[in-house]
């Protein structure tokens, strides 16, 4: 009897593990500190031009974006037409950009710009405020958007943070899938 109750709960686990194959992937490689491979989101964006192909109308200035392997939507930006890799981060009060981003984009800074303190997730930070003339996910354009440099070292990369997000008319997680509209 304890045998078959053994097997039974054998079968009760792996039958739940195969019905939660992606979460039980990520929780193996966090805890076995395994890197999962990061692919950018997928973006679909719409413009004037193809607002009416591949069967689907939608309206200009629409994107919409698939998450990683993580769940985060990582993206391409153009930042003052320059491309900048950036992370979709809701938490984020404006766009924080890493120095390396920023000279990227055509910011420049000296020392005396970082003027204001900042807590991110690895502790307090010295940041810049700058104003990002225009940014561009898409075709969805978003001018002076207030924003943030990090002095080096502080963080990797860019955030796409609510300065942009919510001059958006809409933005929204459905079905996995994060839409943002103009």
């Amino acid at each position: 009897m304890g045998e078959i109750l053994s097997w039974a709960v054998v079968a009760v686990l792996l039958a739940w593990a195969m019905a939660n194959y992606e979460t039980v992937k990520g929780l193996t490689h966090t805890v076995l500190g395994l890197e999962l491979s990061k692919p950018d989101a997928e973006v679909h964006s719409t413009n004037s031009e193809t607002a009416g192909n591949a069967g689907k109308s939608r309206p200009v200035g629409y994107v919409e974006l698939t998450a990683d392997d993580r769940g985060h939507y990582r993206v391409d930006l153009e930042v003052n037409g320059r491309n900048v890799g950036a992370m979709v981060d809701t938490g984020a009060t404006v766009v924080a950009m890493s120095r390396d981003d920023a000279r990227r984009a055509g910011l420049h800074l000296s020392a005396k710009d970082y003027t204001h303190q900042v807590r991110t997730a690895n502790g307090i930070a010295k940041v810049a405020p700058v104003m990002l003339s225009r940014v561009r996910l898409g075709d969805i354009i978003v001018r002076n958007v207030e924003g943030v440099v990090t002095e080096d070292g502080a963080m990797d990369g860019t955030l796409l943070g609510m300065s942009f997000l919510s001059r958006l008319s809409r933005f929204e997680i459905r079905s996995g899938r994060l839409i943002l509209q103009e």
